[in-house]
Order: C-alpha cells, then structure tokens, then sequence
C-alpha cells in the first residue's frame, strides 16, 4: 500500500475544511478545528524534540480529556503507536502494560497521579495534564514549547496506529494492534450504517480508552467535521443537562449507562428532542430498555464486535431496531461473519456455532504475542471471536453465549482467569473458580467459588480489601461462595457451569 496521511492527518485536513467549527468541548472551554490542529502540531514537535519516531509507543493514562485526543493525533503524526490505557486499573496491572508495549512516553492525567507513584517501571518521559511532580513534565507548558510549524511522517495502511489492551483468558492481557488501515475501515462502516452529519453535537462520556468511544464515537465525528462533547465520565445529572444545554444528538453508552437515564427522576420530562442517534455495545440492550427509549421517541443503533475488529463486525440499523429486537444486527458494509461448527463448516439458520470474521477493519494480531496471533485466525485467515451466536434466515446475527469464560459487567470484559490468578494470592485460598452471575445494575457481576486451605478462612470483604491494589474495582468479585470442593471432570478440570450461587443452586 502507498504512503497514506494515516489518522494523524485527520484534524489538519478538517483545520483545513472548517477551521472555524467547533471541534471539541471540554467543560466550558472549547476548541475550534484551527484551534485543535495549532495544539497537535505543537505536541507533535514537542515529541519529536524528545525523540519520537515512526513506531516508537506514547501512552496515555487517564480519564476522558482533550489532552487524550491531542496526544493521539500528536503520536500518529510523527507515525509513532498510541496505547491509552484502563486508567481503573492498578499499578501492577498498567506496570505491565507498559512493559509490555515498551512506551517511551506517559501522558497522564491528575486521577491517574497515584497509580503512576507506584509505577516500577516508568517511561523515560512523564507528562503530567495537571499538577506535575518532580522529574515529570507539565502539559501546557511542554505543549507551549512546541513551534505550530508543519510535521507529518508518511505511514502505510497496515502501519499500526494504536495498541489496545485487553484481558486474557491465560491471566496476562493482550495487546491488539489496530492498523490506520483498520481504522479507516472501521469508520466507513459506521458512516455508512450511521447518518452521521457535520451539524453533530456527540456526546463522549464512555472512557476513550475502549475501542467504542474511540473508533465509533470520536474517529467518526471528527472526520465530518462535527463536535465531540467530552466528559470525564458518565453522571446522569450531566448527561441531562448537557443534552438540553448543548443540544446533544448523538448518544453512545453501554446498557448500565442507559438504564442508569431511564431510572432518573428527570426521565419523564427530560428534554431530549435534540437526540437522534443512540447507539449501544460492550452487552446486548434488554427488550424491556429498548421498549422504554421507544416510548420516549428514541431507538437504539446497536451493533456487534470487538477490539480486534476495530470493533463493528455487525450493526443493526435504527429502522429495524424494533422488529429485531435482541439481534446484534448484520455484517457492516465492508466485514464478512460466518457462524460455523466444530468442523468449520457454516452453520444452519437458527443453529449455534463460533461467530468468525474477517474485513480490512480485523486486527493484525496482539502485539509481540504470534502465538497469541496464530490462535486467533483459522487457517484460511478468518479471525476467531470466540462467541457463540446464530443467523436467522434473513442474516441477522443473534449472539446467544461465550465461548470463552469471559463475562460483561457494566459494559467491561472481565476475564477470569485474570481474576483467579489474583485470587490466589490469598493465603487462605486452595482453590477458586471465578463465574458471571446475573445482576439487575451491572449485567452480570463476579461470583468467587473458594476452596479455603485447612484451617482457613475468609469474608468476602476481606477477599475484596486483598484484591484492591491487585485489580480493577469492576473485576472484583461481588460474590463470594464458600465451598468444600470444586465440581471438577474426570481429568480434574472444574465444570465452571455446575457453579451457581447458593441461593440458585
């Protein structure tokens, strides 16, 4: 493939376009496109001052910030990879990461000041957004240093552009690498199942850091050359306000986010004429949600992917929301999905079998991991979901369980092998096998099934004080059974699907 602009190039080309449209809001303050473009070239000279090249790593850590867009836009201007980062996970766990992908820069932001403290492993460039401490950089004034002159490295589609971590099943998380290439696609699938419009006002509450709010939310939104509504996080009071303050019309959330709207006060009379896309993923919207939006003159766009598919593998369109309920929709324009069988061959209409996909928007594997890589594709390249889920007839996709043992709570993949492995480190613990049990808040939280060692003994408060600094608040375990022995096979392998908490037994 050719040198292509790559991502980077996006925001120069809209300064270009439509210098003076709003392109983000933050608060009370807001960035034009010219305004937006100035700051990226600034921080991109600024990194090339420091030593950033093509394919050299720049992390960031934090909660949703303009400096997050900057320092993407920056780093892929100078052809560099950008690797944002879960800022709700503990030290040890961002430790590794950064190992992992060997970044040479951190930006974070002031949330974050406490988990880089603990850091053992720190990049030889610290950026602090807020409040610097020694040996550390301060943002504004490292941005400030910077000459708005011209500089683009040249990249290829199949360039990597961002490494995005996410957990697995072995304990250890993976680094999925997604392509410039990878992201073009992607966004054209959105646009051509989304009316997405240069008058947009979207809404960015999701953490930037999941594929979601990055790919389907901003990427698209500043392509046309509309404006990104940034918040730090999701409060519901907020998002009311901000919706009739700033006349929100584009909605993304994940099904906690959304029941938390329609379970307000405010939901009845809320002011919500400005919306005209709410889009859904990380779990399937229950019918009775979709049912509530409905009645207030509101459908939902709901769709079906991963991170390593950039992530839209399927959507299902607004118009047919209400006869497809509980349907993850069809392929997008440019990315193909098969359901097939144990032998690999597709499936019946109806039947369950393991959702492939395969589309230039399909991550070229996890970074520095081949066999990682390998155990993702088929032999003839198609990419292994690792889900369950059936076509109907008219080639809707329906995804009906995992495979793997992973479970979705509040819209996080949590997998427990990751926890269990923590567990362990409990000295009371012999044995533990971690499952996904439904809950009315968060869709399914963790429920620890624990062998105690003899003579042992633990609370779930005290398993939960051990794992603080070990793991993210969400991977946690809400549950805690204690058990005599583990349903276990004939090998000695546990059967996670004999564990029920004991009140469902």
């Amino acid at each position: 493939m050719t040198d292509i602009e790559g991502i980077g190039g996006w925001v120069l080309r809209r300064a270009l376009m439509t210098p003076s449209r709003t392109a983000v809001v933050f608060g009370e303050r807001c960035w034009t496109y010219a305004e937006l473009a100035s700051r990226v070239r600034r921080l991109a000279v600024r990194l090339r001052e420091e030593g950033v090249r093509a394919g050299d790593r720049v992390a960031y850590l934090g909660a949703n910030h303009p400096a997050f867009v900057e320092t993407m836009f920056a780093a892929q201007l100078l052809g560099a990879i950008f690797v944002p980062l879960n800022f709700r996970l503990a030290a040890p766990e961002i430790d590794y990461m950064l190992r992992n992908s060997g970044s040479d820069v951190l930006v974070y932001g002031r949330g974050s000041a406490e988990v880089v403290r603990e850091l053992e492993s720190r990049p030889g460039l610290v950026i602090a957004v807020e409040e610097p401490e020694p040996g550390e950089r301060d943002y504004e004034a490292f941005l400030a240093e910077g000459e708005d002159e011209p500089v683009q490295a040249p990249v290829r589609g199949e360039d990597i552009a961002l490494i995005l971590y996410t957990s697995g099943t072995t304990g250890k998380p993976k680094g999925a690498m997604l392509s410039h290439a990878n992201l073009v696609w992607n966004t054209y699938n959105l646009l051509v199942g989304v009316d997405v419009t240069s008058e947009e006002r979207t809404l960015i509450s999701a953490p930037l850091f999941h594929v979601a709010a990055l790919d389907q939310c901003l990427l698209p939104t500043l392509l046309k050359g509309a404006c990104a509504v940034i918040t730090p996080r999701w409060r519901v009071e907020e998002v009311f306000e901000l919706i009739e303050r700033r006349g929100i019309t584009l909605l993304f959330g994940v099904t906690t986010m959304f029941a938390d709207l329609a379970a307000s006060p405010r939901w009845a009379d809320a002011d919500l004429s400005s919306l005209r896309i709410v889009m859904s993923g990380g779990a399937a919207i229950p019918e009775s949600l979709i049912r509530t939006y409905q009645r207030r003159g509101l459908v939902f766009c709901q769709g079906y992917g991963m991170t390593e598919t950039a992530p839209g593998a399927t959507f299902l369109e607004a118009s047919e929301s209400a006869r497809k309920v509980g349907s993850a929709g069809v392929p997008t324009m440019f990315t193909e999905v098969r359901v097939v069988g144990a032998d690999g061959a597709d499936v019946a209409p109806g039947e369950p079998g393991e959702v492939l996909i395969k589309g230039p928007n399909v991550s070229p594997g996890y970074w520095n991991d081949p066999e990682a890589t390998a155990a993702s594709r088929t032999g003839d390249g198609w990419f292994r979901s690792g889900d369950l889920g059936k076509l109907d007839e008219e080639g809707h996709l329906y995804v009906v369980d995992r495979v793997k043992d992973m479970f979705i709570s509040g819209g996080e993949n949590v997998y427990p092998a990751e926890v269990e492995s923590a567990i362990f480190t409990h000295p009371a613990v012999a044995e533990v096998a971690v499952v996904g049990v439904p809950d009315d808040k968060w869709g399914e939280v963790g429920c620890a099934h624990v062998v105690p060692r003899e003579d042992a003994a633990l609370t779930l408060d005290e398993l939960r004080e051990h794992l603080q600094p070990r793991l993210a608040g969400y991977k946690i375990p809400a549950r805690l059974e204690i058990r005599e022995e583990l349903p276990k096979t004939g090998s000695g392998k546990i059967q996670k699907s004999h564990l029920h908490p004991a009140d469902e037994s």
